[in-house]
C-alpha cells in the first residue's frame, strides 16, 4: 500500500541474485505503476522499464529526446509500486561521463535496482532500427567507468548495452563487450543479435550475465525462454509488449465507439471495476483509512449560543 514493502537496497540484492546464466529470468516491461501490479501478481521475478516506452508515453519517438528528470521520475513511480527489482534503460547516460555519473545517482535516489548505459551517439536510435552510429571504444568505456564509480550503493547494478553488432559485426561487438566488462559493467545487453548461435557465442565469451531483448517487430526472432536459457542467457526482457497490447486494445475500442456509437460490445474484454479496484488495493486503503479515522467530523459549525469562550480553554 502506497509504497513497496521492500527497501531499494533489498531489491538491488534481489536483482543480483536473479542474474544466473542459463536461467533466462523473464522481466516484462512496465509502462505504468498500475501495470507493474499485474507483473508482480502474475509471479514474474523482476521488471524492466524501457526508455522507448517512456518516450512513447510522452508522445515522442525513441531518439534521445527524453530528459534524465523525466526518466528518473517515471522509473521511481514504477519502482515505488512494486516489491520487484526494476532495471531501467538509461540510454546513453544523458551526456558526457560526468552526466552519466549524475544519472546513476539520480536513479539510485529514485529506487531503481540497476540501469544499462549504451554506446550509441546522441541522438540515439531504437536498437532495432537501421542507421545507428556508435561512439568509439574509449568513449563507451568511459561512460561505464563513470557509472560504476558514481554508485553509492555497491549493489546498484551497472549494465552495459552495445549496439555494435549492427554496424561492425559480432566479433567486434564481443570485443567491445569484453572491454565494457573490464571498465566495470557487471552485466551485458547485446542489442539486436540475429540468432541463437550469436547469443551462445556472446554468453560463452563473457564471465558476466547476458540479457536478451525479445522485442516484437525487431531484428531478433522471438525465441522462447527455454531456447535462450540453453544458450546461456541470464535475463530476458519484453520491453514494449504491454504497451503495444494496451494501445492495440485502446485503438480497437475507439474504432468501435466511432462506428457503433457505443462501447457496449467491448465491455466483456475490459478490466472490470472490481478487478481494477483489486489491483490498486482499494479495500486495503479503505481498511487503513478506517483504522486511523476514528473521530467524528462536525457536520456544521456550532451556533453562537453554544460557542466556547476561548478564555475558558486550557
Amino acid at each position: 500500500m502506497l509504497y513497496s514493502t521492500k527497501s531499494a537496497s533489498q531489491k538491488r540484492r534481489d536483482l543480483r541474485a536473479l542474474l544466473t546464466p542459463g536461467e533466462a529470468r523473464p522481466f516484462p516491461g512496465a509502462f505504468t505503476p498500475l501495470s507493474v501490479a499485474l507483473i508482480q501478481e502474475k509471479g514474474f521475478p523482476g521488471v524492466y522499464i524501457s526508455g522507448a516506452v517512456i518516450a512513447n508515453e510522452l508522445g515522442l519517438p525513441d531518439v534521445g529526446l527524453t530528459t534524465l528528470s523525466e526518466v528518473a521520475a517515471r522509473g521511481g513511480q514504477i519502482a515505488r509500486a512494486t516489491d520487484l527489482p526494476c532495471l531501467i534503460d538509461a540510454d546513453t547516460g544523458f551526456g558526457e561521463p560526468m552526466n552519466v555519473a549524475r544519472t546513476v545517482q539520480e536513479l539510485e535516489e529514485a529506487g531503481l535496482a540497476g540501469c544499462h548505459i549504451e554506446d550509441q551517439v546522441n541522438p540515439k536510435r531504437c536498437g532495432h532500427l537501421d542507421g545507428k552510429t556508435m561512439v568509439d571504444l574509449d568513449t563507451a568505456t568511459r561512460r561505464i567507468r563513470a557509472a560504476a564509480d558514481a554508485r553509492r550503493d555497491e549493489d546498484f547494478l551497472v549494465m552495459a548495452r552495445t549496439d555494435l553488432r549492427a554496424t561492425a559485426g559480432l566479433a567486434a561487438a564481443i570485443d567491445r563487450m569484453q572491454a565494457l566488462v573490464d571498465a566495470g559493467a557487471e552485466a551485458i545487453f547485446p542489442e539486436a543479435l540475429r540468432d541463437l548461435s550469436e547469443f551462445e557465442q556472446v554468453c560463452a565469451a563473457l564471465d558476466v550475465p547476458v540479457l536478451a531483448n525479445m522485442t516484437e517487430f525487431g531484428k531478433s526472432e522471438l525465441f522462447t525462454r527455454v531456447q535462450l536459457a540453453e544458450a546461456g542467457v541470464a535475463m530476458v526482457i519484453y520491453p514494449v509488449t504491454l504497451l503495444r497490447t494496451a494501445m492495440g486494445a485502446a485503438e480497437r475500442v475507439l474504432e468501435t465507439i466511432a462506428v457503433e456509437g457505443t462501447q457496449a460490445g467491448s465491455v466483456s474484454e475490459m478490466l472490470t471495476r472490481a478487478r481494477l479496484y483489486e489491483l490498486v488495493d482499494y479495500e486495503g486503503y479503505t481498511r487503513f483509512d478506517t483504522s486511523v479515522f476514528d473521530f467524528e467530523v462536525p457536520t456544521a459549525a456550532p451556533s453562537p449560543d453554544t460557542a466556547v469562550d476561548p478564555r475558558s480553554e486550557t
